[in-house]
């Protein structure tokens, strides 16, 4: 009887940093300020949120003047159930919204209340948050009102000696169901049981792990479960100097590909127990279980590797490899 694949929900998540440059970050600034910018295109056309480079000559923007705040929605969609890290936790509307002295539309949020309150051509004012930073954020919706389209202060110019924003940073969330391949999911049962798993083309005799399914040399069924041992031979490798938000080891450390006794790939997996400076290709590692009552049907099973004490591999065990 077949076994059922395996299933979990899984969530990618890392706060996304860029440089603004001059012109983002003069868009920036101003929301920080309760002001909205846009940018004049050599054609005339008042572009907000602005352009990097013109659309008509390439060329960066001349002028950035100031458009609204209000505006007019030009077309929208109502949301019932609002995403975890979205504007608003409640229903709430996604407009296209051209404020007003601009030519273009700016995607936000409004709080309309109900579906049967928007409409397009409604008018809409920015509701600012408490705590503005320099982000689009500094708008944390829009929301109707009733006034009617007025001529925009031309000036662009923001406070003097306010230091201008150069950086953003945008949490980015992935969240998802996975479910294991079939030969994905025996790997990961096998780990559940303190062993490492394989399966062999029955065409070129190769062992992949984790186990393929499929071999993807020859493209037949590799479904002949092999034990492998937990010893293996670096075959290449990085030293991780660089430090970042979330990151469970410390740097510096070793990240490096293992082949293991009998298996013809190799995976990607953590060497720590030395000194960086002592990990090379051919050195001879083992794994380190976690303890048995945290084993489970997941990669993370395997602690990391470390310095088995055996002589170094012979090159030819693992030329193919590097």
């Amino acid at each position: 009887m077949t076994a059922t694949p395996l299933r979990a929900p899984m969530e990618i998540a890392f706060d996304y940093t860029r440089s603004l440059g001059p012109v983002l970050g003069q868009f920036m600034t101003a929301l920080r300020e309760g002001r909205v910018l846009g940018a004049r295109s050599a054609d005339g056309t008042v572009h907000s949120p602005p352009f990097e480079y013109d659309p008509v000559t390439s060329l960066p923007p001349r002028e950035l003047v100031a458009v609204g705040p209000s505006g007019t929605v030009l077309t929208w969609t109502w949301l019932d159930t609002p995403l975890s890290g979205q504007p608003l936790d409640r229903p709430f509307g996604w407009a296209l919204i051209r404020l007003d002295g601009a030519d273009t539309a700016m995607l936000h949020a409004v709080d309309a209340g109900s579906a049967a309150a928007m409409r397009t051509g409604m008018r809409v004012r920015p509701r600012w948050a408490g705590e503005r930073v320099g982000s689009i954020r500094d708008i944390a919706c829009f929301e109707p009102c009733d006034d009617a389209p007025a001529a925009v202060q031309p000036s662009a110019e923001g406070a003097e000696g306010t230091a201008p924003v150069t950086m953003t940073v945008t949490p980015i969330r992935l969240r998802y169901e996975h479910t294991a391949s079939p030969g994905e999911s025996t790997y990961l049962r096998g780990l559940a049981e303190g062993r490492l798993t394989g399966q062999r083309c029955p065409a070129c005799g190769k062992v992949y792990t984790p186990s393929r399914g499929t071999c993807p040399v020859d493209g037949v069924p590799a479904d002949e479960e092999v034990d492998l041992p937990d010893t293996g031979t670096v075959t290449t490798f990085s030293i991780v100097n660089v430090a970042y938000p979330g990151q469970q080891v410390t740097p510096p450390y070793v990240a490096a590909a293992v082949l293991l006794d009998g298996a013809d790939i190799a995976f990607q997996h953590l060497i720590l127990g030395c000194e960086p400076g002592e990990v090379r290709i051919g050195k001879r590692v083992r794994a380190v279980w976690r303890p048995r009552d945290e084993w489970a049907p997941s990669a993370s099973t395997i602690s990391h590797f470390t310095p088995s004490g055996e002589p170094d591999a012979p090159y030819e065990t693992y030329a193919r490899h590097i």
